[in-house]
């Protein structure tokens, strides 16, 4: 009987380690709104307690520490310096160095390629991430020149990898940063005015605000843990019900879902998410996500990737995984040439690239082309056709129609700028932007005479009465001086 008690007093001692799974789910450590992030809420997942046990074992061992990533990144950059350069875009609470690696056949060159950017650990407690993102990043370089598919993404994509976002929240073994602030609440929301004082913001989340000022990104991916599933837009709801939201985009991110679903090991086989995929707000919603921010004020297409049941599993699961979810993370960069249209905005007058935008019929969204050499890249659902209209102030729009099966297109536009009656171009928005000398001296030349005229009678007239002033004065006498 002594023996059946300690038994069962041993499971249910062993039961207590084992903390529900919550995947994009938690609160931030203040709420001022109110806000409900659905039925996934609560603290997130603490592994190591403050009265930890020094008997439990170690969840982290095997696992990279920030010191030893921070070396396999500039190793890495070393080993694979003809693809590849390595860089900060900041510091965690703690001081500790964002590292992203860079993959391209000209890293840190402007080209008119399409950018794509992978994002580990941005919950500390969900580590995965980055060690599949060193994995990732060592085999397209051992594999450049040698597998078509390493090689199609150095040689038309510009790949950033960020292993990890939190490294303050990894090294204290729990979802938050140093601060205890949960990063993916931590961006400002479309629909409530949380994280909108810039101060308050935590220094990897300006961080990450700061880096896609700099880079136009077509596409990304972050990588999190406790579930299986590809998630994207929208992620939140106006009324915080939990319901099915969609993006204006909505096609183009299930068919992006799928692609990473689809080429998993097993995620599209899950009973709980058709396909694999899922709406976030149809999930549970959330706010202050990175995910949203990222489309709505930077024209970058995120998903949000629950690649691991397990927040943080043993070590030894690490490559098992890595199995399951590399042809996933390779063919989701792919996408981005595989699919979409593509191409630059030109003048007409002289040939000079136009920062002008693309806009497709239908769908309530516009991208930009780059400000350098004016490329864009318009991701799209596959199998359909589209109607692409290129504008840019200053210029006639020009449209185009295009069929997308299983490959991308390219499209070029060349155009018109806007003239008056008199054959003489209009000033563009554009010219003024980038520094160019402007037409408007040629298109307003009458307005310009009539003005100096004015002008100069009226100095004659001015000079004309100070002149019958100061000769008035001189026959009164002088005047007293005033003393201040």
């Amino acid at each position: 009987m002594k023996l059946v008690f300690s038994i069962l007093f041993l499971s249910v001692s062993f039961s207590t380690f084992l903390p529900l799974a919550i995947a994009r789910g938690g609160l931030h450590n203040s709420n001022p709104l109110g806000l409900e992030y659905g039925p996934r809420t609560g603290s997130g997942r603490h592994l190591f307690e403050d009265d930890e046990s020094e008997t439990r074992v170690d969840v982290a061992q095997g696992y990279m520490t920030n010191t030893e990533l921070e070396r396999a990144i500039k190793a890495f950059g070393q080993r694979c310096s003809n693809i590849s350069r390595v860089y900060s875009i900041g510091e965690s609470v703690n001081g500790v160095p964002l590292w992203v690696i860079e993959i391209s056949d000209k890293p840190g060159e402007e080209e008119p390629e399409p950018a794509f950017k992978y994002i580990g650990n941005v919950h500390g407690d969900e580590p995965v991430g980055r060690e599949l993102l060193m994995l990732l990043a060592n085999w397209i370089c051992d594999n450049y020149l040698k597998d078509p598919l390493a090689t199609s993404i150095v040689d038309g994509v510009h790949l950033h990898i960020l292993p990890s976002m939190n490294p303050d929240g990894f090294l204290l073994r729990r979802r938050g940063n140093a601060n205890n602030i949960d990063l993916n609440r931590d961006f400002p929301d479309q629909f409530f005015p949380v994280n909108n004082y810039v101060n308050g913001r935590q220094p990897e989340t300006r961080a990450i605000m700061k880096w896609l000022r700099e880079i136009q990104f077509t596409a990304s991916a972050s990588l999190h843990g406790g579930a299986l599933v590809a998630n994207y837009p929208w992620d939140g709801t106006q009324d915080k019900r939990k319901n099915y939201f969609a993006c204006p985009d909505d096609d183009t991110f299930r068919f992006l879902a799928s692609v990473y679903s689809g080429s998993h090991h097993n995620m599209s086989l899950s009973k709980e998410f058709e396909g694999g995929i899922t709406n976030g707000a149809s999930w549970y919603p959330i706010y202050g996500g990175m995910q949203d921010w990222n489309y709505i004020h930077a024209g970058c297409f995120e998903l949000t990737l629950e690649i691991s049941d397990n927040k943080w599993p043993i070590a030894n699961e690490l490559l098992t995984l890595w199995e399951y979810n590399k042809m996933s993370m390779l063919n989701l960069v792919a996408s981005l040439i595989k699919t979409g249209v593509h191409g630059r905005i030109f003048s007409s007058d002289g040939g000079r690239p136009l920062p002008g935008f693309i806009v497709i019929k239908g769908i309530n969204y516009t991208v930009q082309a780059s400000r350098g050499i004016a490329d864009y890249h318009r991701l799209l659902a596959s199998g359909g056709r589209y109607e692409v209209t290129a504008t840019a102030p200053g210029y006639k729009s020009k449209t185009t129609g295009i069929w997308l099966d299983k490959a991308g297109t390219n499209v070029d536009f060349v155009l018109d700028p806007n003239v008056n009656r008199r054959g003489i171009p209009l000033q563009s928005a554009c010219e003024c932007r980038w520094g160019t000398r402007s037409v408007i001296w040629d298109t307003h030349l009458e307005v310009y005479l009539l003005l100096i005229v004015v002008v100069g009678f009226l100095l004659f007239l001015c000079k004309r009465r100070t002149y019958s002033r100061l000769k008035q004065r001189q026959l009164a006498g002088p005047k007293r001086p005033v003393v201040v």
